[in-house]
């Protein structure tokens, strides 16, 4: 800022300059998918299975009714506590998963929102994993329109396959929608 006149007009010049500034800033504005998802990695904070952390959140246009994280049931002692017979085994990925007590984030969205009577019924599901075959199943059933996924861990046959008949879309977030 050049000034030849007085303080006022300094002052003038640079409050106009500041107003400028602020103005043309515009601070980064996370997408709906980017919003979504980080609130299903603060869910999956919330996990208390001792192999994986995982989040789910559910919407509704645009707005979360229900949300969910991995871990042992209502009332049953914490995986990292001892209450998973497969985690404290350290069965391998994939092995002994009928052992295994907790329930997948996926499913604990859905159940926690069938149990305060809220319609997910054409709503998306946000995950920080690629959903199992067993909770393609549920959240077909749910009547779940589309699944947004970060890592696509094992997306197996399938349940591309589940997703696909039953006309569910499923994408991994920030790529084009897959189906």
């Amino acid at each position: 800022i050049n000034n030849n006149g007085t303080v006022e007009d300094l002052e003038k010049k640079t409050k106009r300059a500041l107003k400028r500034v602020f103005m043309e800033y515009t601070p980064p504005r996370p997408t709906w998918d980017e919003y979504f998802m980080s609130i299903a990695h603060v869910a999956a904070s919330r996990a208390n299975c001792m192999k994986r952390h995982v989040g789910a959140v559910i919407t509704v246009d645009r707005q979360i009714v229900s949300t969910g994280y991995n871990g042992t049931p209502k009332g049953i002692k914490n995986c990292y506590e001892g209450g998973c017979p497969r985690c404290m085994n350290f069965a391998d990925s994939g092995a002994s998963l009928d052992e295994c007590l907790c329930v997948h984030a996926e499913e604990n969205a859905i159940v926690q929102a069938a149990c305060n009577g809220i319609s997910i019924k054409g709503g998306t599901l946000y995950s920080t994993l690629c959903p199992c075959s067993y909770c393609a199943k549920s959240i077909i059933n749910a009547g779940i329109a589309e699944v947004v996924y970060l890592e696509p861990f094992l997306m197996d046959e399938v349940t591309r396959g589940l997703f696909g008949e039953a006309g569910v879309a499923f994408r991994v977030v920030g790529a084009e929608q897959e189906k």
